[in-house]
C-alpha cells in the first residue's frame, strides 16, 4: 500500500516529469494573488454551478476549449493524472472552464468529461455566457480574454479553500508542474 504524500511515477511522468523525490520544492507560504468572485455557470450536465459551491475545498482550475488542437487536450491530461493522484483528497476539486461557450456546450463538454475520465463531484467543464466568462478570465484569474479568438492561457491556477488564488503554473514546463503539485500538497496540508 503506498503512502498518502507519496504519488506514483505514472501520474508524475503524466504530469511531465518522472520524480519528485530529492528535488521537491521547499514548502513555503504561498501568497494570496487575489480572490475568485461568486459566479453562476452551467456544467457539463447542464445544471447551474455556483462557484460558491467550491469554498472550503482545495482547487485548480484551467481554460481550455473541446475542439483545440494545440495544448488543450495536454492540459486536460494532465488535470487528469492530478485528479488521480489526489483521489484519496475528496476536497480537492479541478475546474475546467470553456473559452468557446459557441460550441461548447454541456453535451459537447460533457463528452469531453467523458473522455478525460473525469470524477463526478470533484470535475467540473463549466460554460455559460461569453460576457461571464470574460470577466472570470480578465477580472479575476487575470488569465486573458473570453472574446471569441480562442486564444487563452495555458496556466493551471491553483485556489486555496477560500477560493483566492495562490499560484499560477505553466501546463508546459515540468519545474512549473512540479511546483503546482508541491504547493497543491500543501495547501491541503493547510486548514484556515
Amino acid at each position: 500500500m503506498r503512502s498518502r504524500a507519496t504519488v506514483p511515477a505514472t501520474i508524475l511522468a503524466g504530469l511531465g516529469f518522472l520524480s519528485l523525490s530529492g528535488c521537491a520544492p521547499k514548502a513555503e507560504q504561498l501568497p494570496v494573488l487575489g480572490e475568485i468572485p461568486e459566479f453562476t455557470l452551467t456544467a457539463q450536465d447542464g445544471a447551474e454551478f455556483h462557484g460558491g459551491s467550491l469554498r472550503g475545498s482545495v482547487w485548480v482550475a484551467d481554460f481550455i476549449f473541446t475542439t483545440c488542437a494545440g495544448p488543450c487536450p495536454r492540459m486536460s491530461w494532465q488535470m487528469s493524472r492530478l485528479q488521480e493522484a489526489f483521489s484519496d483528497k475528496p476536497d480537492v476539486k479541478f475546474v475546467s472552464f470553456t473559452v468557446d461557450p459557441e460550441r461548447d456546450t454541456p453535451e459537447v463538454l460533457a463528452a469531453y468529461w467523458k473522455r478525460y475520465q473525469a470524477e463526478p463531484g470533484r470535475w467540473y467543464f463549466l460554460t455559460g455566457p461569453e460576457q461571464a466568462l470574460h470577466k472570470l478570465n480578465r477580472e479575476a484569474f487575470k488569465l486573458g480574454n473570453v472574446d471569441g479568438s480562442l486564444n487563452h492561457s495555458t496556466r493551471f491556477v491553483l485556489l486555496d479553500r477560500q477560493s483566492r488564488v495562490r499560484g499560477y503554473y505553466g501546463s508546459s514546463d515540468a519545474d512549473s508542474m512540479k511546483q503546482l503539485l508541491a504547493d497543491l500538497k500543501n495547501l491541503v496540508r493547510e486548514r484556515s
